[in-house]
This record gives structure tokens, sequence and C-alpha cells, in this order.
């Protein structure tokens, strides 16, 4: 007996990069279902590379997503728990689909899955292929036990940068904030291959959601104090499954992801780079790049406008997040860097470090070449999307006045983009840009202005202007 699963009526839904919803919704049907679904869509052959995070819940979905598999007639490639870019590059490197159990950086009560074809991560088309699958559960389905993890997939990741990277960190000392980051030990291994003394910091068995679009006050605290109490040259961290970085200078400050990207961009000398339109002007006001592509918010999107560059770029695209993807080979001397086309957090981690090295300054002294822009960003969470999408349909529509809610000493509005979200620029230079988060029910603002301070009072103030709206 089996019954019939359709995936467009599930409460699991995809956000802006794979499949995310409560853990209680995850159920095994529903992982084997998607999985199912996606290997009809877009998989190909007859062999898939499998792997997760450390959240609680990521283990049995892995399991429901094997039994899938393993009835689909498909070997199993299990890695283990690992980060998901180590995942995406070995299964590249294999040139097999993959499939990662991960929530990324949303909160442990929450969970998802990320699905890659041969060629790196599926497509807005291919979800929506997925969706149309009507997929058969078996009754009495079984799960198989997790297998020994294959060693070569982290092997592989660890070489990709200890060769590129090679002698890279030589006399510096890194502190590492590992909580419960699946890249926490792996990270220790790279900095010391490359030279570092590395300082392990915060490590905790207990899921800690860090995002690094919104740092949480006690992260930014805690950075500063072992920054007075440890001393490093810098400190590192990522959220949950390692695709997104956070990196601080000497004094524990965290830069901002997308200043990150600038940063990764200039040291691997990009050409084409692409980024969301939440992310920092600083990139066009910089004048180092020959093209700025801007997208929707979402890793698919990027990678769609990589995809233009023209024959020999030297193609990079960012998140405001911080985490880069690499959409061609760079050679820098006699080191080839492959290119990586999904997120990753251990690149601008290394890019930052060597353009402080090649500059012979500080981490915090690279900003001082940047113009003088600044985002901070912040949002509300257990706010519906259908509320947040209401909200920036009365913007948009004119019901209610953008202005009052978003900036209202900031003068005139000059420029409005509904490109994801609603994104205004005011007369004063002021951006401040309002959308419902793709993974989570939040409501995200972004503000840029030339001052930090300023931009964070112009994020608090329209967050509070929309709640008490």
């Amino acid at each position: 007996m089996s019954s019939v699963f359709v995936l467009s009526e599930s409460p699991v839904k995809f956000g802006t990069s794979g499949v995310r919803g409560l853990v209680e919704e995850l159920t095994n049907e529903v992982c084997y279902a998607y999985a199912a679904a996606f290997w009809r869509a877009a998989g190909e052959g007859d062999r898939v590379v499998i792997g997760h995070d450390l959240r609680p819940s990521s283990p049995q979905m892995t399991q429901a997503c094997m039994a899938a598999m393993c009835d689909l007639g498909v070997h199993v490639d299990y890695v283990g728990a690992l980060p998901t870019p180590a995942i995406a590059y070995y299964a590249a490197l294999q040139n097999v689909p993959a499939i990662v159990i991960t929530g990324s950086h949303i909160p442990f009560d929450r969970n998802g899955i990320k699905f890659y074809r041969r060629e790196g991560e599926i497509s807005k088309r291919d979800e929506t292929a997925m969706l149309h699958q009507l997929v058969e559960i078996p009754s009495n389905m079984a799960l198989p036990a997790l297998p020994v993890a294959d060693p070569v997939a982290l092997n592989s990741f660890i070489a990709r940068y200890t060769s590129f990277f090679a002698g890279a960190l030589a006399g510096k000392k890194i502190a590492v904030y590992q909580h419960s980051s699946v890249a926490r030990d792996i990270i220790v291994d790279i900095f010391e291959q490359l030279g570092a003394e590395v300082v392990a910091l915060g490590r905790t068995e207990t899921f800690v959601p860090i995002d690094t679009e919104a740092v949480r006050p006690e992260d930014i605290e805690q950075a500063a104090k072992w920054a007075r109490e440890v001393g490093f040259d810098a400190i590192v961290s990522t959220d949950g499954d390692a695709d997104r970085p956070l990196i601080g200078d000497e004094n524990g400050q965290w830069l901002r992801g997308d200043v990150v990207g600038v940063l990764t961009a200039k040291f691997l000398a990009a050409n084409y780079v692409v980024t969301p339109v939440s992310s920092n002007t600083v990139l066009e006001h910089s004048h180092c790049f020959e093209e700025c592509i801007r997208t929707k918010i979402g890793s698919p999107y990027v990678i769609a406008g990589m995809e233009h560059a023209p024959e020999g770029s030297a193609v990079l695209g960012y998140e405001a997040n911080g985490g880069v993807l690499l959409g061609s080979d760079i050679v820098k001397g006699a080191q080839r860097l492959k290119a990586l086309p999904t997120r990753d957090s251990i690149l601008p981690m290394l890019a930052v470090f060597g353009l402080a090295a090649e500059r012979g300054c500080k981490v915090s002294e690279l900003l001082v070449d940047l113009p003088t822009r600044f985002t901070h960003s912040d949002r509300i969470q257990n706010f519906a999307t259908e509320k947040s999408k209401a909200l920036i349909a009365e913007f948009v529509e004119g019901i209610r006045d953008a202005s009052v809610v978003m900036a209202p000493n900031s003068g005139e509005p000059t420029n409005v983009d509904i490109t994801d979200g609603y994104r205004v620029t005011f007369s004063n230079g002021d951006i401040v840009h309002l959308r419902p988060s793709g993974n989570a029910p939040e409501l995200r603002c972004y503000a840029e202005a030339t001052d930090a301070d300023h931009a964070k009072a112009l994020c608090e103030a329209c967050l509070a202007a929309v709640q008490a709206a």
C-alpha cells in the first residue's frame, strides 16, 4: 500500500534558497517526497551525494531522503555532517547531484533541504517542476541507518583552500567562534595548516541560530570582549551550515557581509560582480569593477546573474549575508581556485586575510579606502509573510505613505526599487529597504547611510514604525 503526496499542497515551501519549514512539518513523508520529486525533476545518473548540518532534526531528515533515493535505485554517497559548500564542492568534483539537509541560519525549530544538480544549485524553474510531481509514499517506509561518512569530501574541501592559500596565515592569531557551526573544527584545521595560531572559543552542543545579516547583540558584545581578553588579528564564525561567514577585525568588530563581498572581489580581481538589490551601494561607489549586476534576493537569482557574464570574465557573486559564490576559476600565480557557484564562508575569510597581507595592514584598515556607506539590518520575528506582503502592497499602490513609515526625516524619495520588496532612496542619500524573509515569518529591514549610527537609527525607527502601524 502507498499514498500519493502532492508537494504543492504541503505546508513546507521553497524559500529564497531551498525548502524551509518547521521541524514538526518536515515529517519523514515530506522529506521523502521532496527528495523523490527532486530526482524525478532534476536528478541525473544513478548516484547522489547526501550530507547535513548539526541541527538535532537533520539526521532523521537525512534518513528519509536516503530512503527515497534507495527506493528509486539511486546509490547514496553519504558524507556526514559537513558545510553545505563542502558537500556541493565534492558533488561538483564527482559530477553528480547532491542533497543537503540544513536550515542554514534559521532557528533550530525549523530546518530545510537544499538540492544541487550536477552543474550546481537548482533553479526556480526546477523548483516549479518539483512541485508538479506526484510522489507515492510507501506505507511501510523503512529509514536506513546512517553509514560511516566518507571522508573524501571533507579532505577535498580542505585541500581546496590549503593549496590556493598556502602559508597565507603565517604568524597570524585567529579566533574561531565555534558555537554549533558544522564547520567549527574544519576552520581550525584549515587555518592551522595555513600557518595560523588558532584560538577556539564559544563551542556549544546547543544549536545557535547565527544570522550573519542581523548579528545578535550578545554576539557583538562577546566578540569585543574576546578581543580585549584574548587578543587576536581577526575573529571568524559562520552560520549553522557554514555557507555564510562572520568576519571580525582585531577589535572584535564584525564586518558587514556585503563589505566582505567587495573585499573578496578585490582580492580575487573579479571584474563581473553580481549581488542582490539589498547589498550596500559601496559596490558601485568603489568604481573597482567593470560590471556590477543587481538581482532579487536569493542565491538562485545571483547564480542566474553570474551565468550572463561575458566569456573569459572573472565572475564573483555575493550576498548581504557575506556568502560568496565563485562563478569562474581564479588563477593567482601558479595556483588555480576552481569555481564554486554556491554560497561559501571559507573563501571570503581567507580572501579578506589575504588582502590585508598583500597591503601589510590590519583587517580594520581595509575599510579605509572604501566609500563611506554603512548598512544596518534587522528584522521583526514572528511577523507573518502575508502581513509583510500586504504592507509592501500598500506602499506600492500608494495606500500608505512609505516615507512616513520608512524615513520621515530623510527628504523626498528619489528612487523606488521593487525588485525584491520595497527599497527607497531619499534625497539626502539615505536608503531604506523592507522585504519579507523567504525562509521564515520575518520582516527584514535594510538601512543604508553615510554614518553607521545613522544607518542603525534608520533601521530601528523603521521597524518601530511598522510595529506601531
